[in-house]
């Protein structure tokens, strides 16, 4: 996941290097502090004032000003850190305007009279300027409140102090300390004891809930289950009335009380009207003086969503110009191919020594990485909202719609007429080929150029990832990123994930294409030797008092061997050779528990080689037991489900929702609907289908959490190009977008939107629609693959019933 740091927003959001705002007359003038070494642009109201001025009269706006609880509430980039007690960043030599700062969302009132303070220095000492501001967002052109104002720094503390009256209300202006001309030399930023006194008191967070009575905002299936939830004081039964669109009532019953749910923090009830068994649209439901999103009954429901889940990842594609005429909206140009100011992925360098990162290694007891010369790594898909690219999440997101390809053969209930050639918006549309294996082809043919070459160090295995050296910020087009990238030393795990998933392929694409099937599982076979060859060849944790792993995420793992146990069974099914059988028999994962809280994950993936070991024929001894063994980890998510008021089939014993909370929902909803395609038992299906109403709206926020489906949708998700939020000509995300969803740990995660305002918060409550929460907001492949599988699924479902009444039975 990604740990991403947003510049200060400009005039010009989609260039690399941010402009600063455009300036207008000033209305008044006077005599800056003599700290205050130069003044430029004075715009608007802004008032400068003596550094012994008193604070302005009003409250404290800026959160954290002292850093005394780290760099919460702050965004600061590149290389952040808390040194000596204050907030600082490392600005690498040669870096450009405003490429560098320290900032922070604050409000603003028309007619309030504000105060800023704070005090800064650079070491070494530095000729460039640092430029300070507050300014509104894109939808104002970036106007400055205070106008933009240049210190000259030293390492000695120099204080900065300025009032100013806004001309008019701005709930998120950005204030900004941050870098004004190129640097010819490395130095540090540090600032300390900001202050900026005015207005009125915060007001404290309070979520938006929506509607008390939660239902699924797409809708309900009708001979499917169909339940909604209600938040009451009430602790007895309630009346609830089912209504058509024109208001007339078409059923009517009681509540069911089921008291305070912890994950939501209040008093609930549930509501069942199954037996509704009428389609149309617009129907609401009304208890307890509430009404409910307006919702579908329909058949179809999910068939949109089985395709448009599916565009996230070509719209995220590297190494190839997006088609703004099969994707309207979300043309752009290449990104990586080394078009200025864009260093490209054709000659990738390994790691330099002299990286900061280095210490990584050291610090688990290992010796410095690189390599000689550059590699090719073109091609695959952008991880999330950052432009990193990544072996071990590649690894999870193939397999898991490699599945969902694989299902459409082995499962009775699935559809074998739909996802074929010309299914989806993709360039390789018409080729012959499904085209969901063209568009996993364009990861997977990137995993074979991270293959380490036959002669170098560490042969056969993968290199972890391929990442910018720092964080860019927000928003940024792939084509537009100026940083250098690396390549990152092999892994084990990495080079499992390739073994796993390149064996998986390699049994798909045979009837297809059976020279790729020859190289992806000749490099399978080759990944799963050098891992045995290296099995303890880790990717380090980072560690904040070194580096962060700064421009990417770490993806740290030293527990592999349940890679081990996914890719031997990717293999054993492809080849049917005994030793990849001995190999799945004799890993403990194999009769163990492996459909934990959320099923799995990238660092937890035994039980998708369990789930292809049940579904996909083999000569495998113990197939039934295997096969037995899913279900029963199903049952664990249904008795979940039964247990919850809002239906959700992840339900960690410590009651805190993990980061991507909503791919546990979805992975766990996976091992559901194998359940029903393994023993055709209408309570799975029943059990998924609750479970997916969580994520369409039946939760505590009332939020479909998948773009641009239902009323109330997330669609601010963090990323560097669909970025509508900070520049109304970004697109948000692609319909069919799943958010990474509640996170309990978001206020400790130093995420600078939500860490400020989410402490305490009920499990469910814990998220922000923001493109600046990325730990609540963020967007990834191995999230939106599962994300497809169940929406296939559902579909499925939807035609299923259609055609042979409930579920199909």
């Amino acid at each position: 996941m990604t740990r991403p740091l947003p510049p200060a927003r400009s005039p010009e959001p989609r260039s690399p290097e941010p402009r600063p705002a455009r300036p207008t007359r000033a209305r008044s003038t006077a005599a800056l502090a003599v700290s205050v070494l130069a003044a430029t642009g004075l715009v608007g109201a802004a008032v400068p004032a003596s550094a012994d001025d008193p604070a302005a009269p009003g409250a404290e706006q800026v959160v954290n000003g002292s850093f005394d609880d780290g760099l919460v509430g702050w965004t600061a980039y590149p290389s952040p850190s808390v040194v000596d007690g204050r907030g600082c960043v490392d600005v690498p030599a040669g870096s450009g305007p405003y490429s560098a700062a320290l900032t922070q969302q604050v409000p603003m009132e028309a007619g309030e009279t504000y105060r800023l303070t704070f005090e800064a220095l650079t070491e070494p000492a530095t000729a460039a300027n640092v430029r300070v501001v507050v300014q509104a967002g894109a939808d104002l052109n970036y106007l400055p409140f205070l106008p933009a104002r240049k210190l000259a720094l030293t390492p000695e503390p120099t204080s900065f102090a300025a009032t100013f009256t806004p001309e008019q209300d701005y709930a998120a202006a950005e204030l900004a300390i941050q870098q004004d001309i190129a640097n010819a030399e490395a130095y540090r930023l540090c600032v300390d004891d900001v202050s900026l006194t005015g207005g009125a008191e915060p007001e404290a967070y309070v979520p938006d809930t929506g509607s008390r009575l939660k239902v699924n905002h797409l809708g309900y299936l009708p001979r499917g289950p169909k339940a909604a939830t209600l938040v009451t004081e009430s602790t007895e039964p309630v009346r609830w009335e089912l209504r058509r669109a024109d208001g007339r009532r078409l059923s009517r019953g009681e509540s069911t009380p089921r008291g305070v749910d912890p994950t939501a923090g209040t008093n609930v009830h549930t509501i069942d009207f199954s037996r509704v068994p009428v389609s149309g649209e617009g129907f609401t439901l009304v208890a307890d003086g509430a009404t409910s999103q307006p919702f579908a009954i329909a058949a179809d429901l999910y068939e949109p969503l089985r395709t448009d889940a599916k565009t996230f990842f070509h719209t995220n594609r590297s190494g190839i110009a997006i088609s703004d005429e099969l994707v309207p909206g979300y043309g752009r140009e290449a990104g990586h191919v080394g078009v200025a100011p864009n260093q490209g992925d054709a000659a990738v360098p390994c790691l330099p020594l002299e990286d900061d990162a280095q210490q990584l290694y050291v610090d688990q007891g290992e010796e410095p990485w690189t390599c000689a010369g550059t590699h090719d790594v073109t091609g695959g898909w952008y991880d999330a909202g950052d432009h990193g690219k990544y072996v071990v999440n590649g690894g999870i997101a193939v397999a898991q719609l490699l599945q969902e390809q694989e299902r459409r053969g082995s499962a009775r209930t699935a559809d074998r007429d739909v996802l074929g050639d010309g299914a989806l918006r993709i360039p390789e549309a018409g080729n012959g080929v499904p085209d969901l294996l063209d568009e996993v082809r364009w990861e997977l043919e990137w995993m074979l150029r991270m293959q380490v070459p036959a002669g170098e160090q560490h042969a056969g295995m993968a290199y972890h990832k391929v990442a910018d050296a720092d964080w860019t910020g927000l928003p940024l087009l792939p084509a537009d990123d100026p940083q250098p990238r690396h390549l990152y030393r092999p892994s084990t795990a990495a080079a499992l994930n390739l073994a796993a998933a390149a064996a998986q392929g390699a049994r798909l694409w045979r009837p297809y294409d059976a020279a790729f099937a020859d190289e992806l599982l000749a490099a399978a076979r080759t990944a799963y030797a050098a891992a045995q060859a290296e099995p303890h060849l880790y990717a380090p944790a980072p560690d904040p008092a070194v580096d962060p792993n700064p421009g990417s995420g770490p993806y740290d793992d030293d527990d592999v061997s349940d890679e081990f146990y996914w890719a031997a069974a990717e293999l054993f099914l492809t080849t049917g050779e005994d030793a990849y059988e001995s190999d799945v028999l004799a890993s403990p994962h194999h009769t163990g528990d492996v459909f934990g809280d959320g099923a799995f994950s990238w660092g937890d993936v035994a039980a998708l080689g369990r789930l292809d070991l049940a579904t996909v024929p083999s000569d495998l001894p113990d197939r039934e037991r295997v096969r037995a063994s899913v279900v029963a980890g199903a049952d664990g998510y249904v008795e979940a489900a039964e247990g919850q008021p809002f239906g959700q089939t992840y339900a960690p014993e410590d009651g805190q929702y993990a980061w991507g909370s909503n791919s546990a929902v979805t992975n766990s909803l996976q091992v559901v609907g194998t359940a029903y395609d393994l023993t055709g038992d209408a309570r799975y299906a029943d059990a998924f289908l609750g479970g997916l109403d969580y994520l369409f709206g039946r939760n505590a926020l009332d939020r479909s959490y998948v773009t641009g489906y239902g009323e109330r949708d997330s669609r601010n998700q963090h990323s560097r190009w669909y970025a509508a939020q900070l520049d109304p000509s970004l697109p948000h995300p692609p319909a069919g977008t799943l958010s990474g969803g509640p996170n309990s740990t978001a206020a400790s995660s130093g995420d600078p939107v939500a860490a400020p305002v989410l402490g305490g918060c009920a499990a469910q409550l814990c998220y922000l629609d923001d493109i600046g929460s990325w730990s609540t907001n963020e967007i990834t492949i191995n999230w939106n693959a599962p994300m497809s599988w169940v929406a296939s699924f559902a579909a499925d479902l939807d035609r299923g019933v259609q055609a042979h009444g409930r579920h199909g039975r």
